[in-house]
């Protein structure tokens, strides 16, 4: 009973933060990856590609995006930052209970709150040690000193909620709109999948978004500054980019020119594109 009110109360601080960020303009959404595996190459960061997709499916685009090692200064210098804002921000990496994992110290540095054993974080993560007890063949013994220090994983920031994880049971957890999540995709993706349906349904498809691109040929980036200049200062709801190609055997050099964003303004502001490249006689095709 405890444990489901704690929670209760943590669903509701959500969704008050929720609600007063409804109506007010387009919410940006970050991805932090922690690990120094992955800062050394020993592993390959899955974790950007699949965020990419599942917001994408939604209608979302994913803003920025941040690799860490297992520095806890360095974490919590950006987490302090990340939490100043309404950036919905997934952290991937570093809740476990070894030596190398700082995240959940970091979060409550940066919140300046003390870590607390989450009610029913203790009860999932005893679920965890009854499933292993049974799949050994052994009685379940919660005393025993690999079961007590289990229990830290469910030690979180004060007044954070729980992310349940469907592999292990072992739950990620939450402070307002950041979510912390495992190192592991398998557990991370699904356990972000359920963050997205459960919390931010109100931002699927929000914007009619949309992508349109050319190809201009043989000519210095530098001379179609200008133009990208004076459509992004005439769309303020796009995003122009500029992909540059240097020339190989049998292949003119060639820059992707495209704009993205608000789909109304995409074609308004592609037409523009064509017009400003058709007037200073710059050659180009349509992707």
């Amino acid at each position: 009973m405890i444990a489901s009110f704690c929670y209760f109360v943590s669903l509701c601080s959500f969704f008050l933060i929720h609600i007063q960020l409804e109506g007010t303009v387009k919410v940006r959404v970050g991805l932090i990856v922690i690990g120094d595996e992955i800062m050394s190459g020993k592993r390959k960061d899955s974790h950007f590609p699949a965020v990419v997709e599942m917001l994408e499916k939604r209608g979302i685009r994913l803003d920025w995006a941040v690799y860490l090692a297992d520095d806890p200064e360095k974490i919590t210098e950006v987490l302090t930052e990340s939490f100043r804002t309404d950036d919905i921000v997934f952290s991937c990496g570093g809740i476990g209970g070894t030596p190398d994992d700082h995240t959940r110290r970091c979060v409550a540095a940066a919140l300046n709150v003390p870590l607390v054993l989450h009610p029913e974080a203790k009860e999932k993560i005893n679920e965890r040690t009854r499933d292993l007890a049974i799949e050994q063949g052994i009685a379940v013994d919660f005393s025993a000193p690999e079961s007590v220090r289990r229990l830290r994983l469910g030690e979180l920031p004060e007044g954070a909620g729980i992310i349940p994880n469907p592999v292990n049971k072992v739950p990620g957890f939450f402070v307002g709109t950041h979510y912390f999540l495992p190192g592991f995709p398998e557990m991370a993706h699904p356990m972000m999948e359920w963050v997205l349906e459960t919390f931010h349904q109100a931002e699927f498809h929000r914007a009619d978004l949309s992508e349109k691109e050319l190809v201009v040929y043989e000519i210095p980036e530098a001379r179609i500054t200008p133009v990208m200049e004076e459509v992004e200062r005439e769309f303020d709801q796009v995003r122009i980019f500029s992909l540059p190609h240097l020339a190989k055997e049998g292949r003119r050099s060639f820059i992707e020119l495209g704009v993205r964003g608000e789909a109304a303004q995409v074609e308004a502001a592609f037409e523009k594109i064509k017009s400003e490249l058709r007037h200073l006689n710059i050659e180009f095709e349509i992707n």
